[in-house]
């Protein structure tokens, strides 16, 4: 007897096949994994095309709403100029006697311009301040001290007093040696019968007087029958009347300063000037001048080293508005005497339109005073 085997059908090896990897759970995720795979890429395919289609032509007028139009707006700050740097934000008093020279760069100002200098450089310095000797504990806007008031004539210390005649009337010259003429007119000549003459030698100090005069031999003529005794020591002239020179500045007390700059000249600051550093100077010197007046008026001196802070507001107008705070360590006096030198004085005058620009409407200043 014989057998055949008949080879299953394609169609129900792949659909066995399947049944079998469904079965097996690993399979089964992979077959839907793949599945998912081609049902993506065949909706892509599908739908595509018509998502990426752009379209170029015209819209269609839409009748039913009026045209509307657009603006486009550029921001100002694309068209407008870079802004110049700002000021100098440090006050400073410069030295009145040094030179005008405005500096490189600076963050001070003042009420001139003012490079930085010193009598003896210092090597390798390149400070904007000069080098000084001062207080360690202390930071001070001022670079000289001086005194407000006009200069007055004054002398040295005269030596101590000789005791020399000092003539306050007119007395009589001294009497000068006078001596007669001497000799006779005599002549004599070749001829015996003739007349002779003898010369005699014309004496010092030889006058048209009748007789001798005994005197002084090298008396000096005067022009009058009278002189004045100095009422000086030969031996010890005095001394030339001379103006003591002080600088016009505000009393300082300086800040120390060790390392200043190579510049050679009067002792200056890096300072650049501005409309409100003039201003604030004439409001300081004001101050100063007022709480100096005060100060002569007390009747008790404050304490030596004492200090009094006073912070104010100040408006355009140049009106002290308000005192905000009075920090001090001296007495009730003393501390009343720095408001007073503040607002005595006010207004100080109208700010101009630049101070206005930068400032604002008001400004609020520390002003500290030292008693000394």
């Amino acid at each position: 007897m014989s057998q055949t085997i008949v080879p299953p059908a394609p169609v129900s090896s792949l659909r066995g096949a399947c049944v079998r990897a469904w079965a097996n759970p690993d399979t089964r995720s992979i077959m839907i994994g793949v599945g998912a795979v081609l049902v993506f890429h065949l909706l892509l395919l599908i739908l595509g095309p018509k998502l990426l289609v752009y379209g170029h032509g015209s819209l269609p007028p839409n009748t039913s709403s009026p045209a509307r139009d657009f603006n486009i707006e550029f921001a100002p700050e694309m068209f407008e100029k870079p802004q110049p740097p700002p000021p100098p934000n440090k006050f400073v008093e410069t030295n009145p006697e040094a030179p005008e020279n405005t500096p490189d760069k600076t963050n001070n100002f003042a009420a001139q311009n003012q490079q930085v200098a010193q009598e003896k450089p210092t090597p390798d310095g390149k400070s904007d301040r000069p080098a000084m000797e001062g207080k360690k504990d202390m930071e001070s806007n001022q670079i000289v001290s001086g005194r407000l008031s006009q200069p007055v004539e004054r002398t040295d210390p005269e030596p101590p007093a000789v005791n020399i005649p000092v003539a306050e009337t007119p007395v009589m010259a001294p009497r000068a040696e006078q001596n007669p003429l001497s000799g006779a007119e005599k002549f004599q000549g070749d001829n015996a019968a003739g007349i002779a003459g003898n010369i005699a030698k014309r004496l010092d100090n030889a006058r048209d007087v009748p007789e001798k005069i005994d005197g002084v031999k090298d008396a000096k003529a005067f022009e009058g029958a009278t002189s004045l005794q100095p009422a000086i020591d030969p031996r010890k002239p005095r001394p030339r009347p001379q103006v003591m020179k002080t600088q016009q500045v505000r009393p300082a007390i300086l800040t120390e300063q060790r390392i200043g700059t190579t510049n050679v000249g009067l002792t200056a600051i890096d300072a650049k000037f501005s409309q409100y550093g003039a201003y604030l100077q004439r409001m300081i010197d004001s101050v100063q001048i007022q709480w100096e007046r005060i100060i002569l008026q007390m009747i008790a001196m404050p304490a030596g080293g004492s200090t009094v802070s006073v912070k104010f507001v100040m408006n355009d107008d140049g009106k002290i508005t308000s005192i905000k705070t009075v920090e001090s360590n001296a007495s009730e006096t003393a501390s009343r005497a720095c408001v007073s030198a503040i607002t005595d004085r006010s207004p100080y005058g109208v700010w101009s339109e630049d101070m206005k620009a930068v400032l604002g409407t008001q400004q609020e200043m520390t002003f500290t005073f030292f008693y000394q």
